[in-house]
């Protein structure tokens, strides 16, 4: 984010912390891709067990709750990652604060090795992810920020997922059934170049190395961390082939597992938005209980509804004019002449109440004109019809009033007001 202070739950800031990248270990080479590949399975195991034993046993295995929906943020150094989080939040509902990777390890020698450009123990980041994600403020939603780094990771946290699966059925049909929710998981990536990466990474490096030099002399002000890799364009440059050639992969390979959103993030940030839009739209099917989906998935989706109202609206509005074309100039010239004028004389609130007692409007099609006139030229318009009897004369022998009905249509008309009021 753009701030650096620290975050809690339901406020809007910087990300709670966590370390981001994973070890480099001294280990005899495998003789193959595939002995690589059995290796890393291996120790996730080893890894994983380890550390869910642990949480287990501390915790109790009733108090394992983890959040209903994870998303696994990840891209290259300046990817934009922080800067998008609190959107992603918005998008999703989520009141919690991201679980950054790279500060929840905050050891010398964690340190050390990220100055490096390198990448700390997946043991380590594990155990303190796991025990994160398992406080209550993450029960409905977080965001792992530069979670999983290597493969290691990855199938730790496939492992991860397979438990609290388990974990679901367990408890599916007693009182705590709502502590153990399916979980989904969206693993989204923000993709930038190298070229881009270094850019960005040396241009924060002057934004902290200003910061803190205005910190030092004002004598006041938080002094920011300042990366060997947000000065030097080698470092940079390593930092982003660290990540292609261990990260990536790691990414890549959730694709057939989890949702898997891969996200241009090259633009402005108002693009990136969009393109996250895009990617994130609600899919009710894949992420609610299969019992409430049932129950639903009758109730069509606005987007459903949206895909071809602009296709009918004019098709609409071309049968008006061609099969009641008296009627439909008749409103036309009733909107322009009668509704415009009050309508514009509100133009700094957004809404007007136009009221008629035009008896074209006695006529349904005539009042579905109406709408569809306003919604095609931006307005939305909302018809309430009243019945006022009105006293007309009295007999003063009998001190009976005569009344005539009358039908009033008072008309409201929302609109985009003028910003003039908002400065």
């Amino acid at each position: 984010m753009k701030n650096h202070g620290i975050s809690t739950c339901g406020k809007r800031g910087n990300p709670v912390g966590l370390s981001m990248m994973s070890e480099f270990e001294i280990q005899p080479e495998p003789t193959s891709t595939q002995a690589i590949g059995d290796l890393e399975i291996k120790d996730a195991h080893l890894i994983f067990n380890s550390v869910w034993s642990k949480l287990e046993e501390e915790l109790g295995h009733e108090n394992l709750r983890f959040p209903k929906e994870i998303i696994l943020l990840g891209g290259a150094p300046g990817s934009g990652k922080g800067t998008q989080t609190l959107f992603i939040m918005d998008a999703r509902g989520f009141t919690c604060a991201p679980i950054v990777v790279s500060t929840l390890l905050n050891t010398p020698e964690a340190k050390a090795i990220k100055d490096r450009g390198g990448m700390v123990g997946d043991r380590e980041v594990i155990e303190v992810l796991f025990r994160k994600i398992l406080e209550e403020d993450f029960r409905d939603g977080a965001i792992l920020d530069g979670f999983p780094r290597t493969r290691t990771q990855v199938e730790c946290m496939k492992l991860l997922v397979d438990k609290i699966e388990q974990l679901h059925s367990e408890f599916a049909h007693t009182p705590m059934a709502i502590n153990f929710r399916k979980p989904t998981i969206h693993v989204m990536v923000l993709f930038i170049t190298e070229k881009t990466s270094v850019e960005r990474q040396l241009q924060r490096g002057r934004e902290i190395a200003e910061h803190n030099r205005e910190a030092e002399e004002a004598g006041e002000g938080e002094i920011l961390e300042l990366r060997e890799t947000d000065l030097d364009p080698n470092a940079a440059r390593h930092r982003y082939r660290v990540f292609k050639e261990h990260t990536w992969d790691a990414l890549q390979s959730l694709k057939e597992i989890f949702h898997y959103h891969l996200v241009n993030g090259e633009g402005r940030i108002e693009e990136v938005e969009q393109n996250i839009v895009k990617e994130l739209k609600y899919q009710s099917s894949l992420e609610l209980e299969p019992a409430t989906f049932d129950h639903l998935r009758s109730i069509p989706l606005a987007s459903e509804i949206a895909l071809h109202a602009r296709q009918e609206l004019v098709k609409r509005l071309d049968g008006y004019a061609l099969e009641h074309e008296d009627m439909f100039v008749h409103v036309a010239v009733q909107i322009k002449e009668k509704f415009m004028p009050i309508i514009e004389r509100h133009a700094l609130s957004g809404r007007a109440i136009v009221n008629s007692e035009d008896p074209v409007f006695n006529d349904p099609l005539a009042l579905s004109m109406l709408i569809d006139i306003f919604t095609e030229r931006g307005f939305h318009a909302v018809v309430d019809k009243q019945l006022m009897e009105v006293p007309q004369s009295m007999d003063f022998t009998t001190q009976s009033i005569s009344t005539v009905r009358r039908t009033i249509y008072r008309i409201h008309i929302y609109f985009k007001g003028s910003e003039i009021r908002r400065g």
